[in-house]
């Protein structure tokens, strides 16, 4: 992080992994450094993004590609 930079609206893409489960999650929006790139995904977002993570790992998934969808 480069602390120097300011952020704006964007898009990222999450990649969890746990347990041997990989799960990717595409369009997740976030607020990105214009100088370094880095993403910064909200809270909420973020523990529904895990549970998302946790509930394919019960499902015994590897590896899942997901687009985000907004609740």
């Amino acid at each position: 992080i480069c602390k120097t930079g300011e952020t704006q609206p964007g898009i990222a893409t999450m990649t969890l992994g746990r347990d041997g489960a990989t799960v990717v999650i595409k369009g997740v929006a976030a607020r990105l450094c214009k100088n370094c790139g880095e993403e910064y995904v909200g809270e909420s977002v973020t523990a529904r993004r895990l549970k998302t993570a946790s509930e394919a790992v019960r499902a015994g998934v590897q590896v899942d590609v997901r687009t985000y969808a907004a609740a």
